[in-house]
């Protein structure tokens, strides 16, 4: 007898508590361990947030549930549109605190489009803030919004604590398990149906890549029956095919995957033996079947270049420096990211990508494996579209202080960002807005600062739209060491009353390293390794003590949002640095004159 199958969605804002749901759900079905997570890579545990979508499958009442865990940040929003048109439901998972947020909107828009009836599940509902009632309002008036049909309408709501693993159908229903959640997707979610008479129809939604079998597909099956060895033709959506066997199939069990011989229809599974798969394109047996509809991907919104690292300091800390190198790795990166594009030049690799945190999660995973490299200032990729110059926007709701709210609306208006919306409720503003992409580069670490980190700032990829005009991003200037060495404390303190410093006491410097910022926005030229002068009527120990302001380190995706054009980002193993494009203060003038 064939096993039920249900294909569910996990969907959500990021950190509204999708994984760790995910995580409670497998726990309860026995395959899932404390302490064991969705989120296996160590940047996601460290971030705690999804970064590429995951499968799962747990069994219950007999019942195998395939679940997809999806990320919350805009900038993986890729990720979740395909693995949409892969299951039957969704679980929109949404902060009893919050409320909907841009991605909340994002993610359901897409699951309404595709006629997907969703079951809203009300998270966290123990913090101390939250409102059950006013959310699911809000939810309810969200659906009206986006144009959901009366059955859409007509949405089931289960109340949770993701954390605790326990879930109620109602608010005051007793909190043991998360059994109430698992009845309801048993009930309400569409069995997976399929022919497995008919020939094979599959589709890839996602890609894997193994170190021996190279790249595979994360495939749904709709028809017929996939076994290991029988040949298939893989049709693109050019119209281009292409024909091979089948090496390996892997479903999956909590997040282990299972060796199988065959994967029937209506089940996920993960296909090798297929180096040229892609997302979106379909499995057949023969060649007079039909492929499937493309799976779109929004396209990237920014880009810069990627070089071989030419600093006073090159080589000194990574495994992998050479051009060839960080080809290679770009290349492998591409087998799997599909929001990433990248045009390969002579001595530099232009890549484009769908926000700061989708590169510098790049980055950092580069140099966490050994890799050194330097990259240029994010720009925004400009269309044009009869004539007209355009540029992308996304839509912004902030949740800030009303005390912050004057210097935040400053900021989003020098940003040629237009307010859509705002509200107050105890204390908190919200704030809505539609911004182009180049007036929020940047300014995610000075909203921080702006709102002494009480603030919440989301946003989310809407169009493109008419060219804004020009923004001043960033109002500092440079402070640029003249010398290469040792940074000593005591340059360090009469520095820092002129800006803001990047670098530690100790820190080794070269000439054109950037190690601060100017506030009055000037660029200026220091020497930080500059002690002080003794003599026979002074000791290093004389004056009054040297208090050191901390240091405003630098990290990756802080290098990207402060940068400016004229300097790259310095990345190695062990170190994140800023410096001139050109080194020494005679070049940098030469070009000045030439330009």
């Amino acid at each position: 007898m064939q096993q039920e199958i249900r294909n569910i969605a996990i969907i959500a804002h990021v950190d509204h508590g999708k994984t760790t749901l995910t995580d409670a759900l497998m726990q309860q079905c026995g395959v899932g361990v404390a302490g064991q997570t969705m989120d296996s890579n160590p940047m996601e545990k460290e971030r705690g947030i999804t970064i590429t979508a995951k499968n799962t499958s747990v069994p219950y009442k007999g019942v195998k549930i395939n679940i997809l865990d999806t990320p919350g940040h805009a900038d993986f929003g890729s990720e979740v549109e395909r693995v949409l048109r892969s299951i039957d439901c969704v679980l929109l998972v949404v902060d009893a605190q919050e409320g909907p947020m841009p991605q909340t909107r994002f993610v359901l828009k897409k699951s309404l489009e595709l006629g997907l009836k969703p079951i809203v599940v009300m998270n966290k509902i123990d913090k101390p803030a939250s409102d059950a009632n006013r959310v699911h309002d809000e939810v309810f008036e969200l659906f009206m919004e986006l144009g959901a049909n009366d059955e859409q309408l007509d949405f089931t709501t289960v109340y949770a604590i993701g954390r605790e693993g326990v879930a109620m159908k109602n608010l005051d229903d007793e909190r043991k398990d998360l059994t109430p959640l698992l009845d309801i997707i048993l009930e309400k979610v569409p069995k997976a149906t399929g022919d497995m008479t008919k020939p094979v129809v599959a589709q890839a939604f996602n890609l894997a890549y193994d170190n021996f079998l190279g790249r595979m597909a994360v495939a749904r099956v709709y028809d017929g029956t996939m076994k290991v060895g029988e040949e298939f033709i893989v049709k693109k959506s050019d119209g281009s095919s292409s024909k091979s066997k089948i090496t390996k199939i892997f479903t999956f069990n909590g997040i282990s995957r299972i060796d199988v011989t065959e994967v029937i229809a209506g089940d996920i599974a993960m296909i090798a033996g297929f180096p040229d798969i892609y997302i979106g394109d379909t499995f057949v047996k023969n060649a007079d079947q039909s492929p499937m509809e493309a799976i779109h991907i929004d396209e990237p919104t920014i880009a810069l270049n990627f070089l071989v690292n030419d600093s006073p300091f090159a080589g000194k800390e990574g495994k992998f420096v050479t051009g060839r190198q960080i080809r290679d790795r770009l290349e492998k990166e591409l087998e799997i990211n599909v929001g990433l594009r990248v045009d390969f030049d002579t001595d530099k690799y232009l890549v484009y990508g769908r926000g700061e945190l989708h590169i510098g999660v790049l980055l950092e995973s580069m140099r966490r494996e050994g890799y050194e490299l330097q990259v240029s200032q994010p720009q925004v990729i400009f269309h044009e579209k009869d004539g007209v110059k355009e540029e992308p926007y996304e839509e912004l709701v902030i949740d800030v202080p009303v005390e912050s709210s004057g210097v935040v609306m400053e900021k989003l208006g020098r940003r040629k960002a237009m307010i859509t919306d705002m509200s107050e409720k105890n204390g908190i503003n919200r704030i809505k807005a539609e911004i182009p992409t180049r007036g929020l580069l940047g300014y995610r670490g000075e909203f921080v600062i702006d709102t002494k980190g009480l603030g919440i700032l989301s946003a989310r990829y809407l169009r493109f739209a008419a060219y804004a005009g020009e923004i001043t991003r960033r109002l500092v200037g440079s402070m640029t060491s003249m010398a290469t060495g040792k940074a000593l404390a005591f340059s360090l303190w009469n520095l820092q009353d002129r800006g803001v410093i990047y670098i530690l006491p100790n820190t080794e410097v070269y000439e054109g390293m950037v190690i601060g910022n100017t506030s009055k926005g000037e660029e200026m030229m220091v020497n930080p390794t500059k002690g002080k002068q003794l003599s026979n009527m002074r000791s290093s120990g004389a004056d009054e003590a040297i208090v050191l302001v901390p240091a405003w380190e630098i990290s990756i995706e802080r290098g990207l949002e402060i940068m400016n054009a004229d300097e790259y980002l310095e990345v190695t193993p062990k170190s994140v640095r800023l410096r001139k494009q050109l080194l020494t203060d005679s070049d940098r003038a030469k070009a000045g004159r030439k330009g």
